[in-house]
């Protein structure tokens, strides 16, 4: 088996704006779409998550948007043993930058994405429901200021 973070390393650089990596539990679904490229990590999420996020920070031309269930605000622990702490763990590392969505708007999303950009799935050994991540790429050297200003010029 290849090493997940060798094959990200490898397609970090390729990948660009409007691609994008999902850190997911163990019962995210092996999608069908051919944009779409899963890798079983055998490692656990935060584990991955964290090195994920690292791995993009030192990125020259990317930066994350990051999305993550909408539902994992409300899974309780009674439910889901060990999702309090997984949720601390998860705020520790990404802070204020989450956007909750709900989570079958982000697997349409994903869906609708993966027909023309390249989508890395990062399959972890995560058990706890709802907790998978979602990072959309966007440019780093390029923001939506600059481009508004170029279309400014452009009319």
């Amino acid at each position: 088996m290849k090493n997940w973070k060798n094959e990200l390393n490898e397609i970090l650089p390729l990948l660009g704006h409007r691609n994008w990596i999902v850190v997911t539990d163990m019962a995210y679904p092996l999608q069908t779409q051919a944009g779409i490229q899963t890798i079983y990590t055998d490692d656990e999420c935060i584990d991955v998550l964290s090195h994920v996020c690292n791995a993009i920070d030192a990125q020259p031309h990317i930066k994350p948007m990051i999305y993550q269930d909408k539902e994992l605000q409300f899974v309780e622990e009674s439910a889901a043993a060990g999702i309090d702490s997984l949720r601390a763990q998860m705020t520790a590392l990404l802070g204020d930058r989450v956007k909750p969505v709900p989570h079958e708007t982000l697997i349409a999303r994903l869906d609708e994405v993966s027909r023309m950009f390249h989508v890395v799935v990062l399959k972890t050994t995560l058990t706890i429901p709802y907790t998978s991540t979602f990072i959309e790429l966007d440019c780093k050297y390029w923001d939506q200021e600059k481009e508004l200003k170029l279309r400014e010029k452009d009319k």
